[in-house]
């Protein structure tokens, strides 16, 4: 099945002029889910996020950040996640141990993952009803 999330997209939180916090999305998420909810542990998931397309509500702070991250010489492009172990902790719990790539190193990470279900929607392409698709809901917090 392929992997579009819903709202809310990936957020982050970034400190500003050392008294408080400013929030954003991230606006362009893809990726691939391998699930099948009678046989979790046989799960995979594979995750790009497109870091340059991200929203923080302020026009002015958001073309500030993507100009800083394309004048470093360390160009800050794609979030990548990957992950093919999935342990079983609950009816709808799953311990995802994998691996996340930015700027170019990868580390071990560790998600706790929620799931929250599948439905139908419609699906459409070009003006062209492509019929109905399954999306899947998840819900996942960095344990590392």
């Amino acid at each position: 099945m392929d992997f579009e999330p819903g709202p809310p997209p990936p957020e982050f939180s970034a400190r500003h002029m050392m008294v408080t916090y400013v929030r954003g999305h991230f606006k362009d998420v893809h990726g691939s889910l391998n699930f099948d909810p009678k046989d979790p542990a046989a799960s995979s998931v594979e995750i790009t996020i497109e870091a340059r397309k991200l929203w923080t509500g302020e026009p002015m702070r958001d073309d500030s950040l993507a100009q800083r991250r394309l004048s470093r010489r360390r160009e800050l492009s794609e979030i990548i996640f990957r992950g093919q172990e999935i342990v079983v902790i609950g009816e709808v719990d799953y311990r995802v141990r994998g691996e996340l790539t930015i700027r170019g190193k990868t580390n071990p990470v560790t998600l706790d993952v929620h799931y929250l279900g599948q439905w139908q929607t419609p699906w459409w392409e070009d003006g062209v009803d492509k019929g109905p698709r399954t999306r899947a809901g998840f819900v996942a917090k960095n344990l590392d």
